[in-house]
Formats: C-alpha cells, structure tokens, sequence
C-alpha cells in the first residue's frame, strides 16, 4: 500500500492537481476508488470530481497498475505535501497547492507585524535608494527597494524563516524540506541552521553549480534528483513519506506570505508617502504580502504586478476569474516562471492588486543592465522586472508619483550575464550588427572603415565574404559588429551610409 501511494503521490506531483483541504479532510479517510482505463467509482461526489480531474491528464496510468485499488489515505500530511509541492524559479515547474480557507483573512497585519518581530536580527532591514535613471525614464519618482542585498541576496529569506520560525519544536525536530532550484532553497536553509534543525533541499541534478554550492553552504542536505524539478519535487514527496519531514512551500502558506509582507512595512517606514509598490509575481507569495500590508496601513497606496510575457499565470488567472495553469517559455526572469499560482495567492491578488503588467525579454534585459551601469547594482530577471515595467511605461497613473520599485533579488547565474549584457546593449541600440555590399577592389574596404570611424562607432569584429550567396560578380559582403552610443547615434551613422550609396540591412 506504500508503495501505491508514493506512486500516486509522484503521480500527482508531476502532473500539478490541485484539491482543497476541506476535500482532503472530509472524504480522505473513506474514499474506495477502483481507477482503470475507462471508469471511476468513488464513495461520494467530491471525490469523484477530483479523480475524473486526474483521470483527465496524460499518462496517469502509466504509473502505476490500470486495475489498481486504492483504499484508504492513511497520511493526511503526505496528502498535504502532495498538494502543496512546487517550484518557484523554473519555468518547468508544476505549483499544486492546498485550498485556502477563508482567503486573504487567512494573511493579516497582526502577522506580518508577528513576522517583523521574528526577523529582527535575522532579515537585514534593506535600503530604499532613489534612482535618477530609472525616475527620468518612468516620469516619477523611483525608490529601488534593494532586497537583491538580503541575506541570500534574495527576499525569499524573509518568508521562509517565518514559516520555521512558526513552527512547532516537534515539527522542526522532524526536519525541514523543500523542493527548490534558486532563491527559496537558500532562504529555507538558512532558516533552518538559525535553528539548529535539518534541512533537505531537493534540486535538480542540473541546477547551477552555485546555487547548489551556497545551499550547501547554509547547512542545507542537498538532494540532486532527476533532469527537471518536477523529478525532484517527487523525491521530496518521497522523503518526506519516509522520514516525516515538515515541507515549506515557498509561496502558498499564511506564514511564508506574512513573511514577505514585512517589506512593505520597510517601505512605508522609509518613505511614508510612497504612492506606489511595484514588485514581481511569480506564485504570488511576495505581492500578497506586500498588498495585505500596504493597504491595511494605507488602503490608497496602489501595488502593481509585474510579469514576464512568457509565463503571464497570474495575470491570466485574475482576468479569468479562477486559477489557471499556464505553459509559458523560458524567460530571463526564471524567478517568477511559475506555472501555476496558488489559490491563496490568487484571492489576495484579485482583491488587493491594483494591476498586473508584462514585460518582454528584452525590456528584462535593458533592465538588468541599467541597474547594473547606472545603479550600481546586481539584479536576477525576476528582480528586474519592476523597474523593466517602469524604464517602459507599462504602469499607468504614476506620473510624478513617488514609486517603490522592489529589486527582489540579485541570483543572476555568472554564466548568463555575458548573455543578458549583450541583449540589453542590443536592444537600447548600443551594439549594432549590419551588413552591406562593396566593390571587390582595393581600398573600398578602408573607404567604408573610414566612414564609420567619422561617426566615432567603434568596430568590434567584421566579416568580409566574396563567396557568399547572392552577390553578384565583382562584389564582396561585409558584416560588422559596431558598438555605437543610442539610437540617434545609429540613425546619423545609417544616413550616412545611405548618403554614400551603401545599401545597409541591420541584423
């Protein structure tokens, strides 16, 4: 019977379900279900509905026996972990969750300020620093909450050890686990060895090697599993089945989310007259907190949403009125790639958040850049976001308002940065690539040369092609990389190109 259950459980956990709580405790102990290729039977309606819900996904019977009987959940808490089992920072992740019950009642400002008293000393209260970059661009003042500079580099700390630090002695002497390839396994692992008690963290066996490395280094037991996280999240379930580890979900729990709504309290202490927060939304752990907080001190302050264009799952969700999946593409942001929000989440998001943007991979990357070369500064995708919004005009009815935008953290993989550097200067036009066609004489090369140094455009590399498809006999192609100032200065060298009869097409 173990055995079934553990198969079903990585069933479940694969394939993302959602159930409610009230369901599991009122028909977990008499469900008798017979499930085959075509049929199921259950004892009561409920049940019946969320097993014709599972029976709806693909290959859910692969797993385990077509003829198979499951009679009873003995484990209330392993059906818990089942449900609640997710991914915050990669766009492969599935987010089942457990039904909230009573919504936004269930995240209150007497917690968050409960939340606030337990970080002290722990959570670094983090700076609000007026960027003129970012304001000159926005039409408003811009106040850059730097949670990049956190303890882990990431806000992600703050919910975490809240969720710890409210368990129970037992709960923490079972142990902690999570299921994490970024920011929320290090906060949980830091929590957990202020605490002096175990933590398993469950990544991919492909996660990058520095964020396995400082995991490790916070204490944590890292478990390397599987090719994607949804292989991992089921090893998770299947330590926690067998030595009773207390599971922390990263976004959709009363305590994670109280947690990171202490980062309003910060910004409204800091600039009492902001008028704005804008943050980034993945499963929505963040935003609700910041929401619930902002506008229970002050209900006129707006708090704006922002998300990648390649996995919009709240925004989507909100405009449809329910929770949604959504199978979105990699992004920049892999913070915020979350497939599907959580219920709770999304309840204080349709009643709290003012309004939900997207911006696209190439306004993320412009971001990360202007923080980087104007502001000083290290921000992740899902950190960058905001100001993404901000630098675009996304978000509307801010003009010559004070706005906090939140760089919620600062993970950005080494190994990507050249990557992210290069599509920010290509797309603010301060890196260009072209090609033309000359006359395969001497010195029409130099001629060209010499034109583009008159602009003051720098050459970084240029191909010269006599073979090339297409040109006519006589004639040589010319491809180059320019680094060039802004888009004015890429106009005024295109002109004179033009002006000199070269036929330019830009890459």
């Amino acid at each position: 019977m173990k055995k079934i259950r553990y198969i079903i459980a990585s069933a479940l956990v694969s394939i993302g379900l959602c159930a409610c709580t009230d369901t599991w405790d009122s028909h977990y102990s008499k469900w008798e279900t017979v499930i085959d290729n075509t049929e199921i039977q259950a004892v009561d309606e409920p049940a019946a509905d969320f097993l014709k819900t599972a029976q709806d996904y693909s290959k859910m019977y692969e797993l385990f026996d077509k003829t198979g009987v499951i009679k009873t959940w003995q484990e209330k808490n392993l059906m818990y972990t089942i449900m609640v089992v997710g991914n915050e920072s990669t766009a492969n992740a599935n987010q089942p969750v457990t039904k909230a019950e009573g919504s936004e009642e269930k995240v209150t400002l007497q917690m968050i300020k409960d939340a606030q008293e337990r970080l002290k000393g722990v959570a670094q209260k983090t700076g609000l620093s007026y960027s003129n970059s970012v304001s000159d661009l926005a039409g408003c003042e811009v106040y850059l909450k730097l949670e990049n500079l956190q303890r882990t580099g990431s806000f992600k700390l703050r919910g975490a050890y809240n969720k710890v630090a409210s368990l129970t002695p037992e709960e923490r002497e079972k142990g902690v686990i999570a299921a994490s390839a970024g920011n929320h396994a290090q906060g949980v692992a830091l929590a957990a060895s202020e605490y002096g008690c175990q933590s398993v963290i469950c990544m991919p066996k492909h996660a990058p090697l520095s964020k396995i490395t400082a995991t490790r280094g916070y204490g944590a037991n890292v478990v390397l599993y599987g090719d994607f996280f949804d292989e991992a999240a089921a090893k998770a379930v299947e330590l926690t089945t067998e030595h009773g580890y207390t599971f922390v979900h990263p976004f959709n729990d009363p305590e994670v989310i109280a947690g990171q709504g202490t980062i309003a309290l910060e910004i409204i202490e800091q600039l009492p007259e902001v008028d704005a927060i804008v943050a980034p939304i993945g499963g929505g752990g963040l935003i609700s907190g910041l929401a619930v907080a902002a506008k229970s001190v002050n209900p006129k302050i707006k708090v704006i949403g922002v998300q990648t264009e390649n996995m919009p799952s709240m925004k989507e969700s909100v405009e449809k009125g329910q929770v949604i999946t959504y199978n979105g593409k990699a992004t920049l942001a892999d913070g915020i790639a979350v497939k599907t929000p959580g219920d709770l989440t999304f309840d204080i998001c349709k009643k709290y958040v003012d309004e939900i943007v997207t911006v696209d991979e190439s306004e993320i990357a412009s971001a990360i850049l202007l923080l980087l070369e104007r502001g000083k500064t290290v921000a992740e995708g899902a950190g960058a976001v905001p100001v993404a919004a901000l630098m675009s005009g996304k978000i509307s009815g801010i003009r010559n308002k004070k706005v906090a935008a939140l760089v919620s953290g600062g993970n950005i993989d080494v190994n990507n940065m050249t990557r992210v550097i290069n599509q920010g200067l290509i797309k603010s036009q301060r890196k260009i690539f072209f090609q033309t066609v000359i006359p395969d004489v001497p010195g029409e090369l130099v001629k060209l040369l010499t034109l583009i140094a008159g602009t003051n455009a720098n050459v970084l590399s240029i191909t010269h092609e006599r073979s090339q498809h297409g040109i006519d006999m006589g004639m040589t192609a010319v491809s180059l990389e320019l680094e060039t100032a802004n888009e004015k200065h890429v106009e005024k060298l295109m002109t004179m190109l033009k002006d000199h009869h070269y036929f330019v097409t830009l890459k």
